[in-house]
């Protein structure tokens, strides 16, 4: 039974790896029909193989962060921890966060208008 989940597992990190791989070809793929860069396969493996093993570390922070303050759910609060190091990434992700409680807060007076 556990080398059935075992397999499962093995099989679900190889898709997300394919998938990564894929879509950061498709990335490349575009950048280099956008500029006169081109990229090998090499380095779209190593650029796929270091974000799925960065996105890995980003999901342990994350849960590890959550349950520090006693949740069960990632908040965006978590992901702005998370992103503290990166001054420019903390910025976006704050200013994304911030958009989307505005949208929320709009919608909420939308519908309290209509009562």
């Amino acid at each position: 039974m556990a080398a059935e989940s075992d397999d499962a597992q093995v099989d679900m990190d190889q898709n997300l790896k394919a998938a990564v791989h894929y879509t950061v070809g498709q990335i490349c793929t575009t950048l280099a029909e956008d500029s006169e860069l081109t990229f090998s396969k090499h380095v779209i493996a190593v650029i796929s193989e270091t974000i799925f093993k960065q996105t890995g570390t980003f999901a342990a922070d994350l849960e590890m962060f959550s349950q520090h303050a006693k949740r069960k759910m990632v908040n965006a609060d978590d992901v702005k921890l998370l992103a503290r190091r990166s001054g420019t990434l903390a910025h976006h992700i704050s200013s994304f966060h911030k958009r989307i409680q505005d949208r929320e807060d709009t919608g909420k007076k939308k519908s309290t208008k209509k009562t």
